[in-house]
């Protein structure tokens, strides 16, 4: 979905999951999407790791800016910080 709730254009290019025995259990997506202003790299992504009660524990993602935190950022429990481009070098 986009910001404005229709259907984002693009094609999946990765999607995996996995759960572990204690139950946590983490998802992947990656999109390659036209590059935008919101996407300038052309691609759209998200990664969690959920405990066992599906309680979000940690997530990247570059889905939007809305924590003025920037485009790529990390949650970690209820906190929420820019990734620095450095990180991806």
């Amino acid at each position: 979905m986009d910001n404005t709730g229709g259907p984002m254009p693009g094609t999946k290019i990765f999607e995996d999951d996995d759960e572990f025995p204690e139950g946590d259990r983490w998802e992947a997506l990656a999109w390659d999407v036209p590059k935008s202003d919101e996407f300038p790299e052309g691609l759209k992504y998200s990664f969690q790791y959920l405990g066992p009660a599906d309680e979000e524990i940690l997530r990247y993602d570059n889905a939007n800016d809305a924590h003025d935190v920037g485009r790529h950022h990390r949650h970690y429990h209820s906190e929420v910080e820019t990734i620095h481009e450095q990180e991806f070098a």
